[in-house]
C-alpha cells in the first residue's frame, strides 16, 4: 500500500519515477496485444522476463522464461505469407489457409534453426506438440492467420494455427484425416525453441 501511495504522489507531483522494465510485450505498449510468444533459444527478445501475474496462462501451464519475443497480429502479417489448401479433419473439405512460414516466425525472433532443433508448439488449452526444425522445413509448416480468406478468431481455430498441407506430404496423405494433424495445435499462442 505504501508503494502505491508513493507512486500516486510522485505521479501527481510531476516527479519522474524510474520504474523497472515491464514484462509486457513491447508491442502491447501501443495497445495492440501480443498473440504469439516465442521463447527458448532466441536472440531477438522484445519483451521482459516471465511474470507469473501477467503471464497467467503460461504460469498455469508451468512455463517460465528469461527472454521472449512477442508478435502482434500486425507483426505476423508483415512477414511474407504462404498459402496452403489442405483437407481438414473437421469437415473433410479443402480449405485455404495462409500465414507466414513457422520457421520465418522463429527466424524473426532470432531462433536457432539447426535441423536437430525442436519447436514445442502450445495452444491456449494446454495442448502441446513437438516438431523438429527439419520437419517444419520439409513439411512447410505455417502459422496460419487466415482461413478461407478471413482472419481466424479466438474461439474457433484461431487466431493462430500451426499447420501444414498434409495432402502434399506422402507419409501423411494416406492416413485417415484425424491422424494427420496431431502436430498442428490450433489456438497457438506459444512456441518454445529448443536448440
Amino acid at each position: 500500500m505504501e508503494k502505491r501511495r508513493f507512486l500516486n504522489t510522485a505521479v501527481a507531483s510531476g516527479l519522474a519515477v524510474a520504474l523497472p522494465a515491464t514484462t509486457a510485450a513491447a508491442p502491447s505498449a501501443t495497445g495492440t496485444p501480443a498473440l504469439l510468444t516465442v521463447t527458448g533459444a532466441i536472440g531477438k527478445p522484445n519483451r521482459g522476463t516471465f511474470d507469473p501475474v501477467r503471464d497467467q496462462m503460461m504460469f498455469k501451464q508451468k512455463l517460465s522464461f528469461e527472454k521472449a519475443h512477442a508478435f502482434t497480429f500486425a507483426a505476423l502479417a508483415a512477414l511474407p505469407a504462404v498459402a496452403i489448401r489442405p483437407t481438414l479433419e473437421y469437415d473433410a473439405k479443402v480449405h485455404a489457409l495462409s500465414g507466414p512460414l513457422l520457421l520465418d516466425v522463429v527466424k524473426a525472433a532470432g531462433g536457432a534453426l539447426g535441423d536437430n532443433g525442436k519447436l514445442v508448439l502450445r495452444a491456449v488449452d494446454g495442448y502441446a506438440a513437438t516438431v523438429t526444425v527439419a520437419q517444419a522445413r520439409a513439411q512447410r509448416y505455417i502459422v496460419a492467420t487466415h482461413l478461407d480468406g478471413a482472419a481466424m478468431a479466438l474461439g474457433g481455430l484461431g487466431p493462430l494455427w500451426a499447420i501444414y498441407d498434409a495432402d502434399k506430404v506422402p507419409d501423411m496423405a494416406g492416413k485417415p484425416l484425424p491422424e494427420r494433424f496431431g502436430s498442428c495445435p490450433w489456438a497457438l499462442y506459444h512456441i518454445e525453441v529448443v536448440a
